[in-house]
């Protein structure tokens, strides 16, 4: 479980979080709320990017904002952006693998983890060509992979669909629905897309102007009349 308690985020005057207390305990957790709601400033704060005002962050009895943001990854967080950061130089297998070098493993074991979550993500025909040659999905596909490798423990993932296809939309999916099974992650994903976020979230918290609306089962949220006009843009007719 993830606890997060009275979380405030300030840049000068604005209030990006106010006092945001909410407990995350599904497998795949949906974030969504209007542009500026706060959404990614709450995975800023999760992977050390931002240090909050005030409140604390407990993930599976760790204290998370007591850890500088390297050591947040080697104890398993994982994080990609709205932007992909794929480095083209770099062949997809070492695109991957680096988030595995500052991990105490053998060669043996680094190989392992790594052919895993290449397979898992369906790279493991493309782990040698240079990143420069992949399609977007690809390009996303091996954020994924980078994400999933090794002992992860919580995958914080900002708008992975962004310009994929429905096909593509549909593979990644299947694949983050995957994700607990393959390494036993909890996924925290944003996304625009209501369909990908009812098909993949178990349940879902709404946030508009830094504060949070709602938090619950998905479809209960969706459902939501105060959802329904904030993100849906839905008014309920009296």
């Amino acid at each position: 479980m993830i606890a997060i308690r009275d979380i405030t985020v300030t840049f000068g005057g604005v209030i990006a979080l106010n006092k945001v207390t909410v407990d995350l305990t599904d497998p795949v957790v949906g974030i969504i709320g209007p542009n500026g709601a706060g959404k990614t400033t709450v995975l800023n704060v999760l992977s050390g990017f931002l240090t909050p005002k005030t409140g604390s962050i407990n993930a599976f009895g760790t204290e998370l904002l007591s850890l500088k943001p390297h050591m947040r990854s080697r104890w398993g967080l994982r994080r990609s952006f709205q932007k992909e950061q794929v480095v083209d130089e770099l062949t997809v297998a070492d695109n991957v693998g680096v988030v595995l070098d500052s991990l105490p493993l053998s060669a043996a074991e680094r190989e392992r983890h790594l052919s895993a979550a290449l397979e898992f993500a369906g790279l493991a025909s493309v782990r040698r060509e240079r990143a420069a040659g992949l399609n977007a999905f690809q390009r996303r596909m091996t954020e994924i992979a980078r994400c999933s490798a090794g002992p992860a423990k919580v995958l914080l993932l900002d708008e992975p669909g962004a310009g994929l296809s429905q096909n593509e939309v549909e593979i990644l999916r299947r694949t983050i629905s995957d994700v607990h099974a393959f390494n036993g992650a909890m996924t925290l994903l944003i996304d625009h897309d209501v369909d990908l976020i009812q098909a993949v979230c178990s349940s879902t918290m709404v946030l508009d102007f830094g504060s949070l609306v709602t938090s619950g089962p998905t479809r209960t949220v969706l459902s939501d009349p105060r959802v329904r006009a904030v993100y849906l843009g839905v008014e309920e007719v009296a």
